[in-house]
């Protein structure tokens, strides 16, 4: 279970089941954090895929205690859609960016261990969740990032622009311990709430990879973990949309390879992947 990939572990979407990961559970509490902004064609998808499979209150395995959805001032019925599903929803009086509803998904989170998804992804499964615990609870990772392919325009592959021109190129260079994360800037993630306490959350865009960077810095890259999804399938976005979001991903980085922390964007978040 599990192979070396540099001294980040990486696993297979098959190297955990759901009896394995419910026993190595052991009393502790899980919230599933679902940020969103504007996404109520997707989201309820999104919630169920995990309150049905996973909530004991749904008939579930009661792997997962509270579904909780921050609504990140969204325009849309998003938290209404989110709510019907069965998720807790908070809502952000305005649009404070990915970082920052994260950052609010942990402060109101009851959960010892959080997983994160993001609310626009069509083909969420209950094993996403499943397989992003089983790293934190089986094997003490501190910071599970998962990977999966991306397909663009019918092609298998292509997608995850930002990532492959920008997130993978700017660790290799800065931070080459770290060029073997596949998808550092991938939505879903796992950690212990305490190691999220400990290092923060970068704002805007530039969350994913900070967390990564810092968790690495904190705890060490022996303490992160990878683990395969399959196939994730979302909106693509022109590339005028992922400038934006490629700019605060780079900000990010650069900042950390200076030692201090970035400041935030200036002007109104964007949705971008």
């Amino acid at each position: 279970m599990g192979q070396d990939h540099g001294v980040v572990r990486t696993f297979g979407r098959d190297d955990f089941s759901r009896q394995q990961v419910m026993a190595a559970k052991r009393g502790r509490t899980v919230t599933v954090c679902i940020p969103a902004h504007d996404e109520e064609a997707t989201v309820a998808g999104v919630v169920r895929a995990v309150t049905g499979p996973h909530l004991a209150a749904a008939g579930g395995s009661g792997l997962v205690d509270e579904v909780l959805v921050v609504d990140d001032g969204s325009g849309d019925a998003t938290a209404q859609v989110a709510g019907a599903a069965g998720a807790r929803v908070v809502r952000l009086p305005r649009r404070l960016g990915k970082g920052d509803a994260m950052a609010a998904g942990l402060e109101q989170a009851a959960g010892d261990v959080l997983v994160f998804l993001d609310a626009d992804v069509e083909n969420t499964t209950p094993a996403f969740v499943t397989s992003l615990l089983g790293p934190v609870l089986c094997a003490d990772a501190s910071l599970v990032k998962a990977f999966y392919k991306r397909p663009l325009d019918g092609r298998a592959t292509g997608g995850g622009r930002v990532n492959e021109l920008t997130a993978r190129p700017v660790l290799q260079v800065l931070f080459p311990e770290l060029a073997d994360v596949r998808q550092p800037l991938a939505g879903e993630t796992a950690a212990p709430r305490q190691v999220l306490e400990k290092v923060g959350f970068a704002p805007g865009y530039g969350v994913e990879i900070g967390l990564l960077i810092d968790v690495a810095a904190r705890l060490g890259v022996a303490s992160i973990a990878q683990v395969d999804l399959g196939t994730r399938i979302h909106r693509n976005r022109s590339l005028d949309e992922l400038r934006p979001q490629a700019a605060e991903v780079l900000r990010t980085a650069l900042a950390r390879a200076a030692g201090r922390r970035p400041t935030p964007p200036e002007g109104p978040p964007r949705q971008a992947r």
